[in-house]
Parts: C-alpha cells; structure tokens; sequence
C-alpha cells in the first residue's frame, strides 16, 4: 500500500450567477493512490464533471482541501497549477476538444510546445504515439477528416504527450461506435498497466466495469466507493499496438514560448483559418501604412522643393527693402527711401563681399516686328556673384558700363527666347526698351521659378545708373541685396547694416532687412508643420487599421474560446495565451506594415513620375512600419488579455 496521490477532504463547489447560488459538490473525500484505475459513475447533473476539473486543476473548489502528493493545491499560483496539468494530468474529452485548425500531430503537440520541447523532438514523439495508436497514415489530417474514434485517439497520444501519470478520461467512449469504444478501453488498460493512474468518468455502467475501483456519485455527493485494493504489480503490455512509453527528460519549461518561430507559426495557422477576414484586417492596416508613407513623402519632397527653390536665390544674403519694418510700401511708392549711397555704406562693412542695389520697372521691348514686356532691373556687377547666376553667353554688365551710363542689356533666358527663338544668338543685336536702343552683351543662364512661382528668367538686366535715368526714372532704390561672407555671423552683420542705413537716414528707420538663412529656417519649420499635418491625417488611417486590428482579435478570442480552453488544460500559462494573440496581432500588423510600406512607396514613385515632388527617406518608412507594429501591440493586448484570462472549465465549455 502507498500514500494518496490525490486526497480530497470535504470538498465543496458552489456556483454563483449574481444572488443564485447553486451547489454542485457537497462535502466531498476521496483519496486516490498512484497506479490506480478508477471509474467515477453517476448520472448526468451528478457532479461528476465538476469533480473530473477539480482533479485535473482546471477549477478550485470553494471550500475544502486538495492535496496533491502531499500539497494543498490551493498553496500553488496560477502557473504552478499550469505546470501540474502540463507535466502530470493528461486530459481525454468526450468531445475530443482538438484544435480544428492544426492537424492531428500538431495538436498531439500542443502540450510540448508549453512544456519547452524542441520542435524536432516534440514532431517526432508525436508522430511515434500516433504510428502506435494506429494513426501513422493520418498525421497530417485534420480533425474533420478524423472518425470519431480516430479523434479520441489523437486526443489520448496528446494526453500521453508529455508522459503524464495522471489520465482524466470524461465519458471517453460517449460519442463512440461500440467497436471504436472498445478500442479505447483497451488502450486506457494498457495505459494502466504501464503504471499510469487512470480516472474514468462516465454514466455507463458497463464502461466502469473495466475499472478495478466504482466510485458512484449522486446529486453531488458520493454515495458509493467499491474501496482501496491494493495496487497490482505493474505489467509491461506485450500488444504489438500499445504505444510507444518513452518518457520525457525532465525539462524546465521557459515562461514565454521556448521557439519564438513557433509562436508565429501558431499565429499563421490560426489567421488562415478565416483567410477573407483577415484579409480585410490586413487591408486596413495596408492603407493607413501607405497612406503615412505616401503623405510623408509628398511632404518631404514639397519642403525640399521649396527649400531648394530659395536657396537657389541664396541663402548668405541680407535684403534690404524700404519701408518700415511690418508695413507695406504706399502706392506713390514715398517709402522708398532707400539710395545708392545706402549699398555703397553697407559695400564697405566687414563680413560683407558684395553690396547690390537694384531698381525694378515694367519696359516694353521691341525687336524688329516682336514686341514683348517684360520687367527691367537696374543693377550692379555683383548681381552673378549675389544671386548665384552665371552668364550662358557673352558679358554680364561691369563697373564701367554704369559709370558711362552705357546703354546695354543683358537679357533672361525668356526673354531671350521670345525675342529672337530658342537656340538664337542674340549678342550685338540691338532691342529697343521703351524705345530706347540697348546693345544687347549677354544672355543669362536659364534660372526657373521662384518658390512663390515667379519665372526668374522673364528679366532684362542694364547698368544702374542707365536704368535709373533713361529708364525708370527714379533715384530711390527697390532693394538692396548683401551678400555674407561667414553666414555664422550674420545676424551681427544684419545688425551692422542696420545701423549703417539708420544712421545714414538721420535715425529713422524706414527701412527692414530679411535675413535670408533665418527665412529659410522660418520656411521649413512651416513645411515640417505641413508635413506633420500630413502624416496625422494619414495617422488616423492606421488607428482605424488599429481598430480593426483589435475587433478581429476580440472576435478570434470569440470564436476559439474552446481552443483557449484545451491549450490551458494541457498546460499553457496564463502568459502562453497572452503571447499566443499578441503574436497573431502583430503578425498581422507586420504583414500588413509590409504590405503598405511596399504599396506607399509603389504609390509615391508613380507620383513621382507624373511630376509631383517626392522625396524618399527610410525615416518615414521606419516610422510607417513601426507604427503598424506599435498598433497591432497596443490593440492585439485587450483581445489577448480577455483570452488569457478566460475561466478554462467555462472555455471548455464553449461551442
């Protein structure tokens, strides 16, 4: 005679559904020794069920003791509970309870996996218990496309997966043909002559005669208990069918899945399952990835297009205008107050390489029978160095010219070509300005647009002075353009201008300089405000992706509560089922990050194509897929915490 395996000392478990309590099992002892067979009889609604959870750890009675070799059960934490039924208990269900959407060996697997057995160890013995119990041609079936018997059988090679020395068969020969139900008694005696410890519950009187111990329940208690033998010699099967016993190597389970691959296997297998849902799933996380790529980019290549644009009109200058700072000149144009002697001032400053002045006004040229209006700048030989612009043909104007007051031009390249054609050579040609000659000595290069869409090249350039007498007829200047020489200093060198031209006007400010490194910054922190306005609309397409995310889990968790339930009972933690559907949320997420990454920048090239300015950088790539991945953990975490949670015994139970 040994010591209990397993002692029951007045167990009670009482259900409770708000006010309603009901009491399934009253006072209940029993003591089961290692090696025993027993069968636990009793009608339907007996308690016996009830009992069969208890014993296997699914459940916890609400008052009484169960010892476990020696151990109150109630001592032990969630995952010690986990580990007994993953290492000790092996379940057989009436229904079978396999997992529909894995094959017969991957379900006889499933309680490897927990319990941290390598993938090729864990296929291997599986395929070996079901080659023993007459399955070796339907490993790779489908419970559907099991018999029932043949479903019992993968549910008794799984059972006996991890070497369990507990087998808990309920109604194990229930949904059975009488033969298959005689195959299956014959394998849990064989099972107990191994040594293992068998527990039958059933109603069938002739099932619990295999047994060498009746215990009968009714209406929650036991009335009956057929006694205690002693434990018979443990005899080695000698049937050619019996399966194969060979027992695991103590391992010590990892408390995360031991195979990360496995976790994302598992989550693939079950997101095939419903293969159109999941689809639309992943189109919603497909959209709102593009759309952050593609908006990000369009941004992105605007800001750099304008940025570009200005710092084609350079960024080491300082334009002075007149007019006070903050106002708008008057229209009889009284503000205009700056003078030639303001760029000569401003010319002699130190950090200063050039000093421009320019004067505008609208001219019409005429060119034997074209005439063409365009606008005419009065400057100086600095303009090349200032603007950044080289000559394409000929001369640009030079000190002397202004001096002489020398009636020459030098034309844009619009200008040009409206004049005389494309590809025309127009040096020494004379072109009248305003019905004034002008010997035409140079032919810019082309320049293009302003950032605010102005065509750069629609100009004809003539000495200042020239300009100014002949021309515009005025003395007082439109701007002044200073070129930096160490941009570091150009704020000092603004405020030394400044106080040159001020000092020059008797102390009136009547005039304002743009800086215009600080304009560009200004620009692109507009743009970066655009660009983030950008990718918040496009944000709100991955949080309605995020969304759908989270309802497809919730559903999943729905729809496989029994799934839930089985995995539990053969021994996954609590943290097992939370990885399992965080994993399958984000296995979405990175498909679909994948996919909307492939598709924005797709998208975005045939923008690019069509004209729009597009700039590719991995930061908003990165970003896309990171939040797609930050989405599918943040609303894949409720889903899996509801299924990590759920009462096993109620999961079971589930259709």
């Amino acid at each position: 005679m040994t010591d209990a395996l397993i002692q029951l000392d007045n167990i009670t478990r009482t259900y409770r559904n708000g006010e309603l309590a009901t009491t399934v099992l009253h006072d209940v002892s029993l003591d089961i020794r290692q090696g025993e067979f027993v069968a636990i009889m009793g009608a339907s609604g007996s308690g016996k069920s009830t009992l069969m959870h208890l014993l296997g750890c699914l459940d916890r009675p609400t008052s009484g003791e169960y010892r476990f070799r020696g151990e109150n059960i109630d001592n032990l934490s969630n995952d010690q509970r986990a580990s007994l039924r993953r290492e000790t208990f092996g379940f057989i269900f009436q229904s079978y309870h396999l997992i529909s959407s894995a094959s017969a060996t991957e379900n006889v697997e499933v309680p490897a996996i927990y319990a941290g057995l390598p993938r090729a160890e864990r296929h291997q013995r599986a395929e070996e218990l079901l080659t023993g119990l007459g399955l070796g041609e339907r490993l790779g079936n489908k419970p559907n496309q099991l018999s029932g018997g043949q479903q019992q059988r993968v549910s008794i090679a799984r059972a006996l997966m991890n070497d369990a020395q507990v087998i808990l068969a309920d109604e194990p020969t229930g949904a059975l043909d009488s033969q298959s139900g005689k195959d299956v008694l014959a394998l849990l005696k064989q099972l107990h002559q191994r040594g293992k410890t068998v527990i039958i519950i059933t109603h069938d009187a002739e099932v619990a005669s295999h047994a060498e111990r009746l215990i009968e329940m009714r209406d929650g208690r036991i009335i009956s208990d057929s006694g205690k033998p002693a434990i018979p010699a443990i005899n080695q099967p000698s049937s050619k069918t019996a399966p194969p016993h060979q027992p695991l190597q103590p391992r010590q389970p990892s408390i995360l899945l031991a195979d990360s691959a496995e976790a994302v296997r598992m989550a693939l297998r079950a997101l095939r399952a419903n293969l159109f849902r999941t689809v639309l799933t992943l189109l919603g996380i497909v959209i709102g990835v593009a759309s952050v790529v593609v908006m990000l980019a369009v941004g992105n290549g605007a800001r750099q297009e304008v940025i570009d644009r200005i710092s084609s009109l350079g960024t080491n200058l300082l334009l002075v205008r007149p007019g006070a700072p903050n106002t708008r000149r008057s229209a009889d144009g009284t503000t205009n107050t700056l003078m030639p002697l303001d760029a000569e001032l401003a010319g002699q400053l130190d950090n200063v390489l050039a000093s421009m002045p320019e004067m505008n006004g609208r001219v019409t040229l005429r060119s034997g029978n074209t005439d063409y209006q365009t606008q005419v700048t009065a400057t100086s030989p600095d303009l090349p160095m200032a603007r950044d612009w080289d000559v394409a043909q000929g001369v640009f104007l030079n000190a002397e010219d202004n001096q002489r007051y020398a009636a020459v031009a030098v034309l844009g390249m619009t200008v040009a070509n409206n004049l005389y054609g494309p590809g025309a050579n127009p040096l020494g040609e004379y072109v009248l300005v305003n019905n004034v000659p002008f010997q035409v000595i140079g032919v810019m290069e082309e320049k293009g647009a302003t950032p605010w869409g102005a065509d750069q090249d629609d100009v004809i350039f003539v000495p200042l002075n020239t300009g100014s007498l002949r021309l515009i007829g005025q003395r007082s200047l439109n701007s002044i353009t200073i070129v930096v020489d160490d941009l570091n200093q150009s704020q000092l060198t603004q405020e030394a201008v400044r106080q040159t031209i001020l000092q020059a006007h008797g102390g009136v400010e009547d005039f304002q300089i743009r800086n215009m490194a600080s304009l560009l910054e200004d620009v692109a922190d507009t743009q970066n405000t655009f660009t983030v306005l950008l990718g918040s609309i496009a944000a709100i397409s991955l949080l309605v992706g995020g969304i759908g995310v989270m309802n497809i889990m919730l559903v999943n968790v729905t729809e496989r509560t029994r799934e839930i339930g089985i995995r539990v009972a053969t021994g996954a933690r609590t943290r097992h089922i939370l990885q399992q559907f965080i994993v399958e949320a984000l296995v979405v997420s990175a498909i679909g990050g994948a996919l909307g990454v492939i598709g924005g920048l797709g998208f975005a090239a045939g923008l690019q194509a069509l004209g729009t300015p597009i700039q590719f950088t991995p930061g908003p790539v990165v970003l896309a897929f990171s939040c797609a991945f930050a989405t599918g953990l943040i609303f894949g975490y409720m889903p899996a915490h509801k299924a990590a949670h759920l009462d096993p015994v109620v999961a079971l139970s589930a259709d």
